[in-house]
């Protein structure tokens, strides 16, 4: 069953997709002077609208999500739409937001990225047919197409002769990303400086070939549109206005994708349905409305419906979870989303049986960061047996004293006899997964101080710099409800009780979750050895 599939969903009522300014999908017409021809275009017959991706990774992100959503807007107005993925103009790269030349790429990768990105925009498109646009008919698939198609035959000197003369220095020069880059002390390639050129000439063989009127790309790449529209207009008479869509930013305002350095990817196996799904959940009430406008089909009147309902009861999160259900159901299907709430509520719900409904996957999925280890279910098997052949700890005397304090769980109950023996059903589940997590608390044992100078040493240094890191597998963040501490004789003993901490209470990994820092180990357990 589909989460979201009752709700309404917004469809533009004509093919003036201008309109979707109102909802924030579209932020500036360039050139702005146009509007008038644009508006008059929009209102007529269908007209051909593209976007270009370019594949310096396998994957795309939720920064390019917004250019494929302004897409199918486009799609559900009715008119013809093209994603363009740029297979020949990533063997010269983007100079734009660069502060260096980008690393060149071989061209059996390039390949490999132009399949991986050509499949994620068919799931998406093919996510948005299913279960947002299921009643319309009339909507024209959108074409998939790589511009090394048409690259790929092309002499150089034919290019320059023939295509190269429509472009002006002073325009290519006057580019912000050209002068930021020609200022810069690694300077500007001239393959750099082309690129420019062949961007301009793939909106230029899109309108020769398919009448493609309208590209759709970021605000930031508004001074490129300069250089597209006057070549257009120079070898063809005609106008052809762009559309730009926001940028996403993040809470702190920085702009999210891969440059930045905190991509949320739309491939699973680099960022998985739950973690997107999480990513969505956790996004701040101010940023709400905006988000569920620009990232879902929802109506208008769907939306303020939500937001009130939200208002009401604000620690529900019903607006993030309608969000993110939407976002993860056309990015990922109805399975990947069933897979993201599956590990939500079995991370946070806490109970057993929510672990029992976890697949495999679902297991891979919400614990990547975790180790997973293969055991044999022997006969007999204890909680002790368990932690140490896990690799929870490396001493036998602190996984007894850990488990006797309450700190070992097992499938979210606490165990404190070491000696309990696993019981099919209740500690290994009929997934045959056992997860087995470490507490944050580890209690160190305790010596007499003889003299003032260790004591301070002990209770002023040690909290401070060694503490934090005793707990919960060396993270220096972690919380320390309370802080147990050596008390040594002398400065030897005080680097020796340090090493010691850490060897021994090194835990294999820390799952990191709306605020959660836990030790945590998947165990798959195998049928008795015969």
């Amino acid at each position: 069953m589909c989460i979201t599939r009752s709700c309404r969903h917004y469809m533009s009522g004509n093919r003036n997709v201008l309109k979707l300014h109102e909802r924030g999908i579209f932020e500036n017409v360039f050139p702005e002077e146009r509007s008038p021809d644009l508006l008059r275009a929009l209102k007529g017959a269908p007209v051909c609208c593209y976007s270009g991706f370019d594949p310096t990774a396998d994957s795309l992100h939720i920064g390019n999500l917004m250019v494929i959503i302004a897409l199918l807007h486009c799609q559900r107005a009715g008119h013809q739409t093209i994603a363009l993925v740029g297979g020949a103009t990533a063997q010269i790269g983007d100079p734009s937001g660069k502060t260096k030349e980008r690393t060149p790429m071989d061209l059996e990768t390039i390949e490999s990225n132009v399949t991986s990105i050509k499949s994620s925009l068919k799931r998406i498109f093919r996510n948005h047919q299913e279960y947002f646009c299921q009643n319309e008919k009339d909507i024209q698939p959108i074409k998939i197409m790589n511009n090394a198609e048409w690259y790929s035959n092309r002499n150089v000197v034919e290019f320059l002769s023939t295509v190269g003369r429509h472009f002006r220095m002073g325009t290519m020069l006057g580019r912000h990303s050209v002068q930021t880059r020609l200022k810069s002390p690694d300077g500007m390639s001239f393959t750099e400086f082309t690129y420019q050129m062949f961007q301009a000439y793939d909106w230029l063989h899109l309108y020769r070939n398919y009448n493609c009127l309208i590209q759709v790309s970021h605000c930031m790449t508004c001074d490129q549109c300069v250089l597209w529209f006057q070549v257009c207009c120079a070898t063809v008479y005609a106008v052809v206005p762009g559309l730009t869509v926001p940028l996403i930013k993040s809470t702190t305002g920085d702009k999210l994708g891969k440059t930045a350095g905190n991509a949320v990817w739309l491939n699973s196996d680099k960022t998985s349905p739950f973690e997107l799904y999480q990513f969505y959940l956790n996004l701040p009430d101010a940023d709400m409305e905006r988000f569920l406008k620009t990232f879902t089909f929802l109506s208008n009147e769907d939306i303020t419906r939500i937001i009130i309902d939200h208002k009401d009861k604000p620690e529900l999160r019903k607006a993030q979870k309608k969000l993110a259900e939407n976002v993860t159901l056309l990015i990922h299907g109805e399975e990947g989303l069933q897979s993201a709430v599956r590990c939500t509520e079995a991370l946070f719900h806490g109970s057993a049986e929510s672990l029992a409904r976890l697949s495999a996957q679902d297991m891979t999925n919400l614990f990547r960061s975790a180790p997973t280890k293969e055991l044999f279910l022997e006969p007999g098997t204890t909680v002790f047996d368990t932690v140490m052949k896990a690799g929870c700890f490396s001493r036998e005397v602190d996984a007894d004293r850990v488990i006797k304090a309450g700190g070992v769980y097992i499938n979210h109950r606490r165990m404190t006899q070491a000696d309990n023996v696993l019981i099919p059903g209740e500690h290994i589940l009929p997934n045959n997964v056992t997860l087995v997590r470490v507490g944050k608390c580890v209690i160190l044992p305790c010596f007499v101080l003889p003299c003032l100078a260790s004591l301070i040493l002990c209770y002023v240094i040690l909290p401070i710099t060694i503490m934090p890191y005793c707990l919960c597998g060396g993270t220096a963040s972690s919380p320390v409800r309370s802080i147990p501490i050596y008390l040594l004789p002398h400065l030897s003993d005080l680097f020796l009780a340090f090493r010691l901490s850490v060897t021994h209470f090194h835990y294999p990994s820390c799952v990191h979750v709306r605020g959660r820092n836990q030790a945590v180990v998947v165990v798959h357990l195998s049928k008795y050895i015969p």
